[in-house]
């Protein structure tokens, strides 16, 4: 299995270390044709806008949006996490939609406010260290979005079926936890039937292409609806 790196802009190599050490292969994606090699994708932090801007102008917009109708596994981290989610705010922008949710820009405050914090996760009995930079807020989620860590009651790292997002950079720590989560994740038998026309259909998919989802709020509380998995 062959992991892409959305090495357009951003912290794209240190998501390319943590891969060398866990002993996966990877390739550093910055055209459609090297796009087309890889089974699952990772789009790193840097500059939601440069790279938004770079996906449509290159036509690695177009090749993303047919890895995931092939069903591939993608995982964002914070400016990753902006173009994954179905809705961005403060300011509006275009995104890719692939995961169920509603995230605020650089809601966490200037670069001089980032720090590193550490709060519990369901992938290990240990907290997870987060470093947060400009980082956005998941305001909203869908109802098959399962939370994975929360940090200050808001989910930082969260699963829409075989989309990982994290608010927050696990490339910047020595834990390779999230990482090693996604690889899993990555390696899962995506459960889609490809049509005649190469999209891929599948019944599980919350409101992708059929209209917009009902979110639920993403702070805590006392009733869930139930899981229902993207993929």
């Amino acid at each position: 299995m062959k992991i892409g790196i959305l090495a357009v802009q951003g912290d794209y190599e240190a998501h390319a270390r943590m891969l060398e050490r866990l002993g996966a292969d990877y390739v550093l994606v910055r055209t459609p044709e090297e796009a087309a090699q890889v089974e699952a994708m990772i789009l790193p932090g840097g500059e939601s806008t440069t790279m938004l801007k770079f996906l449509k102008g290159e036509g690695l917009e177009a090749a993303l949006r047919v890895l995931d109708a092939r069903g591939a596994a993608f995982f964002g981290t914070c400016a990753g996490a902006i173009l994954l989610a179905r809705e961005v705010r403060a300011p509006a922008q275009d995104s890719l939609g692939f995961a169920d949710l509603v995230i605020t820009r650089n809601a966490y405050g200037r670069q001089l406010a980032s720090e590193v914090r550490s709060a519990p996760s369901k992938l290990k009995a240990e907290p997870l260290e987060m470093v947060f930079i400009r980082a956005p807020w998941i305001e909203e989620i869908g109802p098959g979005v399962e939370v994975l860590a929360r940090e200050g009651g808001r989910p930082v790292l969260v699963r829409d079926g075989r989309i990982l997002v994290a608010t927050f950079h696990p490339e910047l720590t020595a834990d390779t936890t999230v990482h090693e989560y996604f690889l899993k994740l990555a390696a899962e038998r995506p459960s889609f039937v490809a049509s005649e026309s190469g999209r891929a259909s599948d019944s599980g998919r919350i409101a992708s292409d059929a209209g917009a989802s009902k979110f639920a709020s993403s702070q805590p509380s006392t009733t869930r609806p139930s899981p229902m998995p993207r993929r």
